[in-house]
């Protein structure tokens, strides 16, 4: 089992989160915490007045809200009785057994999993401490709750093969779930997680997911009044289905609340950028990897991703790397000059080896001591040298006395700003 907490700054949010689930049929309340009657029984505003008026016991808490996902392994069958009842014991050993919260069993992905709303004050209006509680308190809790359920045991970070994440998204498919609902799954998942600082640099995540933000062409309506959209793609990258307006989603992830993101999580990857250049270096050192689509296999065993930007020419001009350990994404040149996607080309070509200021010399050339060949604008320019410069004949008395005064700093007197006598007190 996989426990994964968020907490946010509305309730809202997460309710209707759960509720549109409902609605479209990939999800059912299968329970509830501290709520007066069975939640089944309750309508829509009576579930989400409950924990408003839990929150509105201290309005000085601006993230007030609690939305955990518990996330079991795909072989196992588990009953809504058993469900709710692993949701019981979790919330009892994460220290919320006392708060009110709804329980919703979800099938939106290949794997069960339940998501728990809730909130963090308690009855007396005191805060209940988040800190941590991710690595402490839920961490016993699930150890607990596999031992006593004969749960799967959650894999270990450590493993020799890196996979995408899928405890809450799945890569989108046209045709198995509305196109909104594929989307809105994918960009719940990727937008508050990686850290980006552009528009490409999100796309280059969402692409992972056949999922695109578009802002249109530059002469179109959409791109000239800030619009964006989104859409599916085939596995071969290319757009299906009709693209939806960014203002549809529940998240608003309109261009200018992306904008947004860009420049809080700029600042927020770049403590990452040394950890994935030396895993490059290391890659790169590797006599085996000769090409860049090698290097990009060796690098997805990792937890990284290459993403080759080419023209429509198919020319190659520039990379991005997208790190899942870190959830952080990089173009090629803000690494360096090094990692750009012409000098990796460089670098990789077979029997040439780039060398700083010396793109020319080959590896024997190095090793031999040997002077490079001239190219052939060199050998043109040794060929036909430039004529030599005839020397100046030095200027006569009348050419000095006839020559025009020129001064840089020259200007006519009635132009000139004076300075005003200061008036004396």
């Amino acid at each position: 089992m996989v426990a994964v907490i968020k907490t946010g700054h509305s309730i809202h949010r997460i309710f209707n989160y759960n509720e549109n689930k409902v609605r479209e049929g990939m999800a059912r309340c299968i329970g509830q915490g501290n709520y007066p009657v069975e939640a089944t029984r309750l309508g829509i505003n009576m579930r989400l007045n409950r924990l408003l008026n839990r929150a509105m016991l201290n309005p000085n808490v601006s993230r007030n809200s609690v939305h955990i996902s518990l996330n079991f392994d795909p072989s196992e069958k588990l009953y809504d009785e058993e469900m709710n009842s692993i949701a019981h014991s979790y919330m009892k050993g994460i220290g919320f057994d006392k708060q009110p919260y709804l329980v919703y069993r979800h099938e939106d992905a290949g794997h069960p999993h339940l998501h728990i709303c809730s909130v963090n004050i308690r009855a007396d209006g005191r805060r209940i401490d988040m800190n941590n509680i991710g690595r402490n308190q839920s961490e016993q809790a699930r150890k607990t709750i596999e031992v006593e359920y004969g749960l799967v045991v959650a894999q270990s970070r450590h493993k020799d093969t890196y996979d995408l994440d899928l405890v809450d998204v799945e890569k989108a498919s046209y045709g198995k779930r509305t196109t909104k609902a594929a989307i809105q799954t994918v960009l719940q998942y990727v937008l508050d997680r990686y850290k980006y600082a552009s528009l490409p640099e999100l796309n280059a995540v969402l692409n992972l997911y056949n999922v695109a933000a578009e802002r249109g062409g530059e002469d179109s309506v959409m791109y000239r009044h800030n619009g964006l959209q989104f859409c599916l793609l085939d596995d071969a990258g290319n757009r299906i289905g009709v693209p939806l307006k960014a203002s549809l989603f529940y998240n608003r992830p309109t261009l200018k609340n992306l904008q947004d993101k860009f420049l809080k999580k700029r600042s927020k990857k770049f403590p990452h950028k040394l950890k994935l250049k030396n895993t490059l270096d290391k890659a790169l050192a590797n006599t085996d990897i000769v090409s860049l689509g090698s290097l990009k296999q060796d690098l997805e065993t990792q937890g990284i991703h290459l993403r080759l930007r080419q023209s429509t020419e198919g020319h190659l001009y520039g990379v991005t790397f997208v790190d899942h350990r870190t959830q952080c994404v990089f173009n090629g040149s803000e690494l360096g000059k090094d990692y750009s996607a012409k000098a990796l080309e460089q670098r990789l070509e077979p029997g040439t080896v780039a060398v700083p200021n010396q793109p020319g010399h080959s590896a024997r050339q190095q090793e031999e001591g040997l002077q490079p060949q001239p190219t052939a604008a060199e050998a043109k320019a040794m060929a036909n040298p430039p004529a030599p410069a005839q020397p100046k004949e030095e200027p006569t008395m009348l050419d000095k006395l006839l020559q025009v005064e020129n001064v840089a700093d020259y200007l006519p007197y009635h132009l000139r700003k004076h300075k005003k006598k200061k008036k004396k007190r």
